[in-house]
């Protein structure tokens, strides 16, 4: 496989094969990343793509889905997409899913046939950076879209077809806005209901402006009884038809994974034990990004 630098690819694909179509990230501007010191975004060749889906179909038997790396790989213009799910499908007949990541400028340049088009090739999943609903924080940490964008991009993913898994950060907004931004984040992950959600707690990444903010003191960074506060206001107010909730990553000191809504009042009692020392949260060396 031709891989470059650091391959991004979310936590539940570990055991996919991944096929690096993208170099970095499009976007590059989100104050919590490193991808813009990293990577400068690129489009792989063609021939590169084609050559390690070949390896894939030598040396990847027993994988039965596929990741496209990097970031916004749903950017790539249209056909060309469909060339390399194309692809996928001649080579890599045992293959059942094929992820992405995606965001809502990559969402909106494509039409909802084109998306409905990529699903019938084998797009199974897209993997959805929300961070927060609350639009004072998503301005402030320049993700470049407001929370009404979001909704209106999460549902088109779904109407066509496409599941979708999207990710939100506990201790994005501080501690002054925290609250607002655990109400704003479940209201907005209620209106487009998605069958995923993965709830990360923000670790800050040295060299990234909201790191420098850290380090000024302009930006506090939560005690682990103020996320999973937040966590657990968060949770309260998302009300999905049916949908996992996920709190399990590394970065997060109390690992829930909930089935909504059957399962929403033991997460939120599960957190109420922690919060109350009936339950030893992740120590700090052990969580990771």
């Amino acid at each position: 496989m031709h891989y470059e630098g650091n391959i991004i690819r979310p936590p539940s694909e570990a055991n996919s094969i991944l096929l690096q179509v993208t170099v970095g990230c499009s976007h590059r501007k989100c104050t919590f990343c490193d991808a813009s010191r990293l990577k400068r975004f690129k489009i792989k060749p063609d021939a590169v793509i084609l050559e390690d889906i070949e390896f894939a179909q030598t040396y990847c038997k027993n994988q039965r889905r596929v990741f496209l790396c990097d970031r916004d790989a749903l950017i790539i213009p249209q056909q060309k997409l469909l060339h390399i799910l194309n692809e996928i499908e001649t080579q890599l007949p045992r293959v059942t899913r094929v992820g992405i990541y995606a965001n809502s400028k990559s969402l909106s340049m494509k039409t909802a046939d084109e998306l409905k088009e990529l699903n019938a090739h084998g797009l199974g999943i897209a993997y959805m950076g929300l961070e927060t609903g609350d639009d004072l924080t998503l301005e402030n940490i320049r993700k470049g879209a407001t929370s009404s964008k979001m909704i209106e991009m999460g549902k088109k993913a779904r109407a066509a077809g496409i599941k979708l898994s999207v990710t939100v950060l506990l201790g994005i907004a501080g501690r002054e806005r925290s609250t607002i931004h655990a109400q704003e984040t479940g209201r907005v992950l209620s209106a487009i209901d998605p069958e995923y959600v993965g709830a990360l707690s923000l670790m800050l990444i040295p060299g990234t402006p909201l790191y420098h903010d850290f380090e000024s003191g302009t930006f506090p960074l939560l005690t682990p009884e103020e996320m999973l506060n937040e966590l657990k206001i968060m949770i309260e107010h998302t009300h999905l038809s049916r949908g996992l909730f996920h709190a399990n990553h590394a970065s997060n000191y109390l690992p829930i994974r909930a089935k909504l809504p059957k399962e929403k009042a033991a997460a939120i009692r599960m957190i109420d034990d922690a919060l109350n020392g009936k339950i030893g949260l992740r120590p700090e060396y052990m969580r990771g990004l």
